[in-house]
């Protein structure tokens, strides 16, 4: 009996092993992907947490290190800058050592862009060329459209902002920011400061239309050139620098007022008339997202904005501290009781390097 009952036991010992043995045939995944999953656990408890998985370094415009950048010949080297590479990066144009050339990089001058991060002035040495200033004028100032189409502001604001060979020499612009920080709420900052800072001036150039003369307008790449802008001009410039660096970009276009700002996305409560996105005044220093400016004459905003989108993209984060640095502004322009008010006031200027008026137009 006893020997009947051992080879029972055998006979099912052998059978649960065969089952065992099948199991694990038909879910060699799942046992390998456990025994990974274990192995990790067990690591970190061995060494006690400190094993990380570091995420890839890039540089500022987000491109890997040791990869060419989609702008050419733009390459991310090992210590994290955008440099010319174009042995390695290659380009459409004519390649003069390292960089590529155009044939309207003629007439070179330089000019440095101020701006200003937390009270501290900087600037930006960047070489303009002539040969493109040349260049706008002998563009189309009109656009036909077919089967009746009626032209719209947005029209003519991509016209500029998208022309091809005009992207090729603003771009370093952009990569000059992307390599000052990785930070994109920082670039958007110095984006915002450098426009801000480059004087108002109204256009003072004329082009022909249908046998008269009418305000020529600008390209941004005219407004870097001449060092002076409008603010329809300066915030067609803004909004070309916030796009390429990757934030969602709007054009606030008040027509009763005749003026234009730029909004960068941003979260709801934040932003301008909660549209989505932060007010950003162009014509003179001022805090992103403050929507209380008193402009000359002592105008305001009061008119719905048309809202021209420009680009889709990334937004500011939640936690700026320009949010609240324009609310305690609004309550100083508005005479609301606030403690300690001129020295707060004092604070801002010296943070922003914020202007006493602003212009229309």
């Amino acid at each position: 009996m006893a020997d009947k009952n051992k080879k029972d036991d055998d006979v099912g010992g052998d059978l649960n092993m065969k089952r065992i043995a099948l199991f694990f045939k038909e879910n060699e995944f799942l046992v390998i992907l456990l025994l990974i999953v274990i192995s990790f656990i067990l690591l970190i408890f061995i060494f006690g947490g400190s094993v990380q998985i570091s995420e890839p370094e890039t540089c500022g415009d987000g491109t890997f290190y040791e990869s060419c950048s989609i702008v050419k010949p733009y390459y991310c080297d090992s210590q994290g800058f955008l440099n010319e590479n174009a042995s390695i990066c290659s380009c459409s144009d004519k390649i003069d050592g390292e960089s590529c050339i155009t044939a309207l990089q003629t007439g070179a001058k330089n000019i440095n862009l101020n701006y200003i991060i937390d009270g501290e002035e900087k600037a930006i040495e960047l070489t303009v060329y002539s040969g493109l200033v040349d260049y706008f004028p002998s563009l189309p100032s009109t656009i036909f459209y077919e089967n009746g189409g009626k032209p719209i502001r947005a029209d003519f604001i991509f016209k500029k902002i998208n022309e091809e060979e005009q992207r090729k020499l603003l771009m370093p612009l952009v990569i000059k920011i992307q390599n000052l920080t990785k930070d994109k709420q920082e670039q958007a900052r110095i984006a915002v400061s450098i426009v801000q800072n480059i004087p108002y001036g109204a256009p003072n150039k004329t082009s022909s239309f249908l046998g008269g003369s009418t305000n020529y307008s600008r390209y941004p790449y005219e407004i870097l050139y001449d060092m002076t802008g409008a603010c329809g001009e300066k915030s067609e410039l803004l909004s070309f620098l916030l796009r390429e660096i990757g934030y969602g970009t709007v054009i606030f276009h008040h027509q009763l007022e005749n003026h234009e700002a730029v909004g960068i996305k941003c979260p709801v409560e934040y932003s301008y008339k909660k549209t989505g996105y932060c007010f950003v005044e162009t014509t003179g220093s001022s805090i992103i997202s403050d929507d209380s400016v008193i402009y000359a004459g002592g105008t305001r905003l009061s008119s719905e904005p048309e809202i021209i989108l420009i680009s889709a993209g990334a937004s500011l984060g939640d936690d700026l501290k320009e949010y609240s640095d324009a609310k305690t502004m609004e309550k100083i322009r508005e005479g609301k009781l606030i403690f300690f008010k001129n020295s707060k006031l004092e604070k801002l200027k010296e943070r922003y390097g914020l202007v006493e008026e602003y212009n229309i137009g």
